[in-house]
């Protein structure tokens, strides 16, 4: 494939088939939890993450279409807690946000109860799915696992949520280092453990997970850069949420602290940083690469 338009779509039918027939109708699940989780999940994401996920698993091997089973799975357990995290971040007493890639939040379009418990049934979903994925070495299995947990907890996301709801509306504002740990947490501990899981469904070695992981470090920084710029320079409509929800809620980000001129330069230093982690690499790194190049990019 010869762009990250083709490879990201190729990318997206796999992991979207999973999801559907991960919430397909039961008889022993809620129709409308299911419906809530559904809406959730197929609501516009471009699904980054699993696309990160695949792209980690090519760099190794070059699996492309033949993925092997463990690396759909994974990419599916992430979107999962991706969305999971997502309907719980816009609830009321989190970023009490109404819209979401230009729809209704799942609060909005269900009701808080039911939004709660869609975030609930998601991430308990990407455990079971991981947990229960055939033809995959016990210990490569529990990296997995142990990898997803810690960078969707206390020590990863979750946690990194946490600082950004205790750091909202400080009187002083935030130090770069301190709102890069947040980040790096918030963002960056997904987006890595993404990275990790294709690395690992693909039996990558030491030196190659290493290199990946210090590429997926500089990513998820740039991730967030880049979103903060986004929040300046883009519009409510092309954003499909609120066009400066975050300066209008008192957060810190890399805008207001350093500058725009600088946070571009900072978001570029963080691309060169992921690209030169890919020099021992060959051409079936390029998915990772364009990634890096989107990432800077990209407008919404």
């Amino acid at each position: 494939m010869s762009s990250l338009t083709d490879y990201a779509a190729s990318c997206k039918a796999r992991v979207d088939a999973s999801l559907r027939l991960w919430t397909q109708p039961s008889s022993s699940a809620s129709p409308r939890l299911l419906e809530a989780m559904r809406y959730s999940l197929f609501n516009g994401g471009k699904r980054i993450r699993p696309v990160l996920v695949y792209a980690a698993a090519d760099a190794i091997k070059n699996v492309g279409s033949i993925a092997s089973p463990i690396t759909d799975v994974s990419a599916a357990a992430l979107e999962c807690i991706h969305a999971y995290s997502l309907i719980h971040d816009d609830l009321p007493a989190m970023d009490d946000d109404d819209l979401r890639r230009g729809k209704p939040t799942c609060h909005i379009a269900f009701d808080q109860a039911t939004a709660i418990l869609a975030g609930d049934a998601l991430q308990a979903l990407a455990y079971e799915k991981l947990a229960e994925a055939d033809g995959t070495q016990a210990d490569i299995l529990l990296n997995m696992l142990a990898l997803l947990a810690r960078a969707s907890g206390a020590k990863g996301m979750v946690g990194g949520q946490m600082a950004d709801l205790l750091a909202e509306g400080q009187a002083e504002a935030l130090s770069v280092d301190e709102l890069e740990q947040i980040h790096r947490s918030k963002t960056g501990a997904l987006i890595s453990s993404a990275v990790q899981m294709g690395a690992l469904s693909s039996s990558a070695s030491t030196a190659q997970f290493e290199a990946l992981t210090a590429y997926a470090s500089a990513i998820g920084l740039a991730f967030q850069v880049q979103d903060d710029i986004i929040d300046v320079i883009s519009d409510t409509e092309t954003l499909g949420k609120p066009q400066g929800a975050d300066l209008s809620q008192g957060k810190s980000t890399y805008v207001s602290l350093l500058g725009l001129d600088n946070a571009r330069q900072k978001a570029e230093q963080l691309r060169s940083q992921a690209l030169d982690c890919l020099s021992d690499f060959g051409a079936c790194a390029d998915p990772l690469r364009w990634i890096a190049n989107y990432i800077v990019e990209r407008r919404a």
